[in-house]
């Protein structure tokens, strides 16, 4: 059985790494693929609540993913109106 401690310290690299890369990017224009690795963090912080329960990383998870994704389309989408140059 795999140790409980490869969760966390995997979940916790996730955040970090997914979280500069989300906010720095590698010059990403499209929005569509920036909202997408905005999912990279919110797999990281699943692992990290698996470690504690998993009834609450599966909440997490789909909270967290929903949540982001639909402020971030209705970002693009409003910046699009505006005619603004993504």
């Amino acid at each position: 059985m795999l140790n409980v401690y490869i969760w966390f310290y995997t979940g916790a690299f996730l955040v970090v790494i997914g979280s500069i890369g989300t906010a720095i990017g590698p010059g990403v224009k499209d929005p569509l693929i920036r909202t997408l690795n905005t999912e990279i963090p919110a797999i990281g912080v699943s692992l990290i609540f698996l470690t504690y329960n998993h009834t609450i990383a599966l909440i997490t998870f789909i909270a967290a993913t929903a949540i982001i994704s639909m402020i971030l389309l209705r970002a693009i989408v409003r910046l699009e109106e505006m005619g603004a140059e993504l």
